[in-house]
């Protein structure tokens, strides 16, 4: 499952994913200096793992993971192929989600390729260019299924579907604020659509400003934006975030008591863009390895444990389960099935997330 990080230029796209992956993505103060797209696999941060480890003491301990694509900054036009805008809008329809940089802090030796700090401004130039690409694809589709409509009836849903959303992107409405029925979100997908596609938005402040108790007003005004179409935001210095991705764990739990902070907001935006996907993890634990595995939120048992390996999935009896809090609380699974909290679940089980799980199978 991939996620595109998209933004204007100079936005901390690149900076943001350095951070990110400790990849060495290019960030120079000019456009377009990230043409292909940077790919970087990043963990999930689970402190569920770490406890359990603490409990199995496993041989090693395994993480889930998501793909992050940094893609070039787009640029007004680029629905039209400003900018290398056409290649660009190619890489953003490979990935299932979209994390959107957008500038919120003043820095006069920063570039801003319109002149002006203005978070909406360039959220509406990005918004815009995906509605205009999608807009020629609806269309081509609308001229095709009109003129098969005229001959078979079973067309005329998909061109009424159409017609709805012309008129959406034509009132320059993204189609993912929009209520679809699952085969309408289906259908749609099918085309390549990329304003249906869920969007994170990552708002990048400076130092200065994380350090304060409230949102400066760039913030402010991408939440008002962000609620209209239930998309969520997430708050970082893309700066601060990647001085402390060069720290050791030590070194970094100093730095974040300094800064007055929790935890990274690295590990919020990467749990956000987890659960943009529609993704969850189960939880394997045992003397090897202790393990998240990443399924769909919904997935029942059989095939989760297809995650494991197909085997298990055809060959599939029952799961063993327990709450991974449940498990700790117990101090182990022997304990745990002592006192009945390890359930015995068929093939309609719906894996929750934090399952802990052993799969039964026969092959």
């Amino acid at each position: 499952m991939k996620l595109g990080i998209v933004g204007l230029p100079n936005v901390g796209k690149s900076t943001l994913f350095n951070a990110l992956t400790s990849a060495k993505a290019e960030a120079q103060n000019y456009p377009f200096c990230t043409i292909e797209p940077n790919i970087g696999i990043v963990p999930v941060p689970d402190t569920r793992l770490d406890l359990l480890a603490n409990l199995v003491k496993p041989e090693k301990v395994v993480p889930a993971t998501i793909e992050f694509f940094d893609i070039a900054g787009l640029v007004k036009g680029a629905s039209k192929g400003e900018g290398l805008g056409n290649k660009f809008l190619s890489h953003i329809r490979e990935v299932e989600a979209i994390v959107h940089v957008v500038r919120c802090f003043e820095d006069e030796n920063v570039t801003h390729v319109e002149g002006k700090i203005s978070p909406i401004d360039d959220i509406e130039i990005i918004n815009l260019e995906l509605m205009l690409s999608d807009l020629e694809i609806i269309n081509n589709r609308l001229q095709k299924v009109e003129k098969l409509a005229k001959g078979d009836k079973s067309y005329n849903k998909e061109f009424q579907l159409l017609k709805t959303v012309k008129d959406s992107i034509e009132k320059e409405q993204p189609l993912r604020s929009i209520c679809f029925s699952h085969e309408e979100i289906n259908l749609l997908k099918s085309f390549g659509l990329l304003s249906i596609k869920p969007i994170l938005y990552v708002c990048n402040i400076s130092e200065e400003d994380l350090l304060k108790d409230e949102d400066n007003k760039y913030v402010t005004s991408v939440k008002e934006y962000a609620s209209k179409e239930n998309s969520e935001v997430i708050v970082v210095s893309a700066k601060i975030e990647s001085e402390i991705s060069l720290l050791d764990k030590e070194e970094k739990k100093e730095f974040l008591a300094e800064l007055g902070l929790e935890r990274p907001g690295l590990d919020k935006l990467i749990n956000a863009s987890y659960d943009l996907l529609g993704l969850m993890s189960f939880l394997t634990a045992g003397p090897k390895e202790v393990r998240a595995w990443t399924i769909k939120k919904g997935t029942k048992a059989p095939k989760a444990a297809g995650k494991i390996h197909s085997d298990i999935e055809k060959g599939f009896i029952r799961a063993e389960i327990i709450n991974y809090k449940d498990l700790l609380d117990c101090g182990g699974t022997t304990q745990a099935k002592e006192k009945g909290l390890v359930r015995l679940e068929g093939k309609d089980y719906i894996i929750q997330d934090g399952d802990v799980v052993l799969f039964r199978f026969n092959v």
